[in-house]
């Protein structure tokens, strides 16, 4: 639901602070370890959650994701156990919201329309999909609107001014801006480009805008705070948990958060 993404940006902004935004891969490396890492994000300062769709061709996906997608698929995931994961932490946490990311074969493969369902009663507020442009997602789209759910679009640093209110146009709950042309966990831009790049962006959208692809340290999570309405970390956390563990994972994420919130 649109309200829980709003509401949580509104929280963070009457403390003069910043959302801070974790992504994860479901089901990697396994569906218990995954289901449990999820549930306790919240906990660790999360305030929205990206889960990963894991996808057979993730063109938008550095190394260490691409690779989290191909542990995740081996150990049986699917789009549809992906959403049960989402049930399941609806089950004691009622307000963080979910939204998933992944790219669009699946979800035509399901159907927009009964993917929209089925998200909905899972308990998913929105979507961000990679590769399916405005052009594109009307029909998405539509179904989204049938069940307040909040298709998130993606401004990058190509996004000229012409492009820009069409890409805003439609979205809801935020605009992700992707800080660096290239692959998810790339070096990051210039932070003097983020703050013009950011304020461009919020402009145009009249929208939260969130900030990721190449935020791996607690450093850059608080120079991006000081600009953007969210920060988005994704390849660090996963790096960790595959090399790690689970409790070092969840660690990082809690100096990250601090950093983003501070």
């Amino acid at each position: 639901m649109t309200h829980r993404i709003d509401q949580t940006f509104a929280s963070r902004k009457a403390k003069g602070q910043a959302a801070f935004v974790a992504y994860m891969m479901a089901g990697d490396p396994d569906r218990e370890t995954s289901q449990a890492f999820l549930n306790a994000l919240p906990d660790a300062g999360v305030d929205i959650i990206e889960l990963g769709i894991p996808f057979t061709d993730p063109m938008a996906d550095g190394p260490v994701i691409e690779e989290a997608g191909i542990r995740a698929r081996k150990s049986g995931t699917t789009l549809t156990s992906v959403l049960e994961m989402a049930t399941e932490f609806r089950k004691t946490n009622e307000t963080t919201p979910i939204i998933v990311m992944g790219y669009a074969n699946p979800l035509h493969h399901m159907g927009y329309a009964d993917f929209a369902a089925a998200a909905k009663a899972a308990g998913v507020d929105g979507a961000i999909i990679v590769d399916l442009p405005p052009e594109e997602d009307s029909e998405l789209r539509a179904a989204f609107e049938t069940h307040d759910l909040a298709l998130i679009r993606l401004a990058t640093p190509t996004t000229d001014a012409d492009r820009l209110p069409k890409v805003v146009a439609g979205t809801k709950g935020f605009v992700y801006y992707v800080s660096m042309t290239g692959i998810t966990g790339a070096s990051f831009a210039q932070a003097g480009s983020v703050t013009e790049q950011v304020a461009r962006v919020r402009a145009a959208a009249d929208l939260p805008v969130v900030v990721g692809f190449g935020v791996k340290t607690p450093e850059r999570a608080r120079e991006v705070a000081k600009d953007a309405d969210g920060v988005v970390v994704g390849t660090a956390i996963v790096k960790t948990l595959h090399e790690d563990g689970p409790d070092a994972a969840l660690q990082l994420i809690r100096t990250l958060a601090d950093a983003t919130h501070g």
